[in-house]
Protein backbone atom coordinates (compact mmCIF):
# COMPACT_ATOMS: atom_id res chain seq x y z
CA UNK A 1 0.00 0.00 0.00
CA UNK A 2 1.45 3.26 -1.27
CA UNK A 3 1.40 6.30 0.64
CA UNK A 4 -0.34 9.66 -0.48
CA UNK A 5 1.64 11.85 1.64
CA UNK A 6 4.40 13.50 -0.70
CA UNK A 7 7.80 14.41 0.53
CA UNK A 8 9.19 17.78 0.52
CA UNK A 9 10.67 19.31 -2.74
CA UNK A 10 14.30 18.65 -2.39
CA UNK A 11 15.02 22.63 -3.46
CA UNK A 12 12.87 23.41 0.14
CA UNK A 13 15.52 25.08 2.46
CA UNK A 14 16.11 23.13 5.56
CA UNK A 15 14.92 25.29 8.97
CA UNK A 16 17.37 27.06 10.30
CA UNK A 17 17.79 27.99 14.14
CA UNK A 18 16.64 31.46 15.33
CA UNK A 19 19.92 32.37 16.22
CA UNK A 20 20.68 32.60 12.64
CA UNK A 21 18.07 34.35 11.45
CA UNK A 22 18.16 37.79 13.77
CA UNK A 23 20.45 39.01 16.62
CA UNK A 24 18.64 39.16 19.69
CA UNK A 25 20.42 42.74 19.80
CA UNK A 26 18.87 43.69 15.98
CA UNK A 27 14.94 42.86 17.55
CA UNK A 28 15.88 44.82 20.73
CA UNK A 29 17.70 47.33 18.47
CA UNK A 30 13.92 47.73 16.48
CA UNK A 31 11.63 47.30 19.35
CA UNK A 32 13.47 50.17 20.82
CA UNK A 33 12.75 51.89 17.70
CA UNK A 34 9.43 51.45 17.23
CA UNK A 35 8.80 52.18 21.23
CA UNK A 36 10.49 55.71 20.31
CA UNK A 37 8.34 56.21 17.35
CA UNK A 38 4.88 55.30 18.45
CA UNK A 39 5.69 57.80 21.27
CA UNK A 40 6.76 60.36 19.10
CA UNK A 41 3.90 59.78 16.81
CA UNK A 42 0.92 59.66 19.30
CA UNK A 43 2.14 62.86 20.87
CA UNK A 44 0.39 64.61 17.49
CA UNK A 45 -3.17 63.18 18.74
CA UNK A 46 -5.87 64.22 21.42
CA UNK A 47 -5.21 62.45 24.98
CA UNK A 48 -8.30 60.01 24.61
CA UNK A 49 -6.89 58.64 20.82
CA UNK A 50 -3.50 58.26 21.85
CA UNK A 51 -4.41 56.53 25.45
CA UNK A 52 -6.21 53.52 22.78
CA UNK A 53 -4.05 53.44 19.97
CA UNK A 54 -0.10 52.09 19.65
CA UNK A 55 2.38 51.94 16.59
CA UNK A 56 2.15 48.12 16.39
CA UNK A 57 4.74 47.83 12.82
CA UNK A 58 6.55 49.70 9.87
CA UNK A 59 7.49 47.33 7.26
CA UNK A 60 7.54 47.91 3.61
CA UNK A 61 6.25 51.59 3.41
CA UNK A 62 3.39 50.77 5.89
CA UNK A 63 2.49 52.45 8.89
CA UNK A 64 0.39 50.20 11.26
CA UNK A 65 -1.04 51.16 13.89
CA UNK A 66 -3.62 49.10 16.70
CA UNK A 67 -6.36 50.58 18.07
CA UNK A 68 -8.29 49.36 20.59
CA UNK A 69 -12.09 49.32 19.52
CA UNK A 70 -13.70 50.24 15.88
CA UNK A 71 -14.48 53.51 17.28
CA UNK A 72 -10.64 54.86 18.30
CA UNK A 73 -9.74 52.95 14.83
CA UNK A 74 -11.99 55.72 12.91
CA UNK A 75 -10.55 58.66 15.01
CA UNK A 76 -7.27 57.59 14.30
CA UNK A 77 -8.02 57.51 10.66
CA UNK A 78 -8.51 60.98 11.07
CA UNK A 79 -4.84 61.91 11.89
CA UNK A 80 -3.43 59.94 8.82
CA UNK A 81 -1.79 62.41 6.97
CA UNK A 82 -0.51 63.88 10.11
CA UNK A 83 0.75 60.46 11.21
CA UNK A 84 2.54 59.57 7.37
CA UNK A 85 4.22 62.75 7.38
CA UNK A 86 5.81 62.93 11.07
CA UNK A 87 6.86 59.21 10.49
CA UNK A 88 8.48 59.95 7.19
CA UNK A 89 10.14 62.77 8.60
CA UNK A 90 11.55 60.66 12.25
CA UNK A 91 12.56 58.06 9.77
CA UNK A 92 13.83 58.95 6.32
CA UNK A 93 11.83 56.40 4.31
CA UNK A 94 8.93 56.40 2.04
CA UNK A 95 6.03 55.74 3.41
CA UNK A 96 2.91 55.61 1.78
CA UNK A 97 0.04 53.73 2.94
CA UNK A 98 -1.68 53.55 6.80
CA UNK A 99 -3.58 50.90 8.47
CA UNK A 100 -5.10 50.25 11.54
CA UNK A 101 -6.50 47.34 13.37
CA UNK A 102 -8.70 46.65 15.98
CA UNK A 103 -6.83 44.39 18.80
CA UNK A 104 -6.68 44.83 22.54
CA UNK A 105 -3.66 46.82 23.53
CA UNK A 106 -0.59 45.70 25.09
CA UNK A 107 -0.54 47.91 28.83
CA UNK A 108 2.26 51.02 28.71
CA UNK A 109 2.58 52.34 32.40
CA UNK A 110 1.86 56.32 31.60
CA UNK A 111 5.37 57.16 33.28
CA UNK A 112 7.63 54.19 35.03
CA UNK A 113 7.52 54.64 38.70
CA UNK A 114 11.02 55.44 40.64
CA UNK A 115 11.97 53.14 43.30
CA UNK A 116 11.04 54.04 46.71
CA UNK A 117 14.44 55.64 48.52
CA UNK A 118 15.94 53.23 50.74
CA UNK A 119 15.20 54.68 54.92
CA UNK A 120 18.27 55.52 56.78
CA UNK A 121 17.19 53.46 59.59
CA UNK A 122 17.82 49.93 56.55
CA UNK A 123 20.64 51.65 55.50
CA UNK A 124 22.15 51.11 59.32
CA UNK A 125 20.91 47.70 59.82
CA UNK A 126 22.63 46.75 55.91
CA UNK A 127 26.02 48.33 57.21
CA UNK A 128 25.82 46.54 60.67
CA UNK A 129 24.95 43.25 58.70
CA UNK A 130 27.86 43.61 56.33
CA UNK A 131 30.37 44.24 59.34
CA UNK A 132 29.42 40.70 60.64
CA UNK A 133 30.18 39.18 57.34
CA UNK A 134 33.12 37.54 56.34
CA UNK A 135 32.25 37.23 52.66
CA UNK A 136 34.29 40.30 51.50
CA UNK A 137 31.85 40.27 48.04
CA UNK A 138 28.45 40.03 49.74
CA UNK A 139 29.78 42.64 52.36
CA UNK A 140 30.59 45.02 49.28
CA UNK A 141 27.02 44.38 48.22
CA UNK A 142 25.33 45.05 51.19
CA UNK A 143 27.50 48.15 51.47
CA UNK A 144 26.69 49.26 48.43
CA UNK A 145 23.05 49.09 48.88
CA UNK A 146 23.29 51.05 51.97
CA UNK A 147 24.88 53.49 49.84
CA UNK A 148 21.56 54.03 48.48
CA UNK A 149 20.18 55.81 51.13
CA UNK A 150 22.75 58.46 51.06
CA UNK A 151 22.44 59.29 46.99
Amino acid sequence: MSSNRSSPPSHAPSPRLAKECVTLGAIAQRAHALDSLDQRLRRLLPAATARETRLADIRQGRLVFLASSPIWASRLRLHEAELLAEARHAIGEVIERFAVKVASLPTVPPNPTKPAPLSAAAARHLRTTATLLEDPQLRAVLLEMASCADK
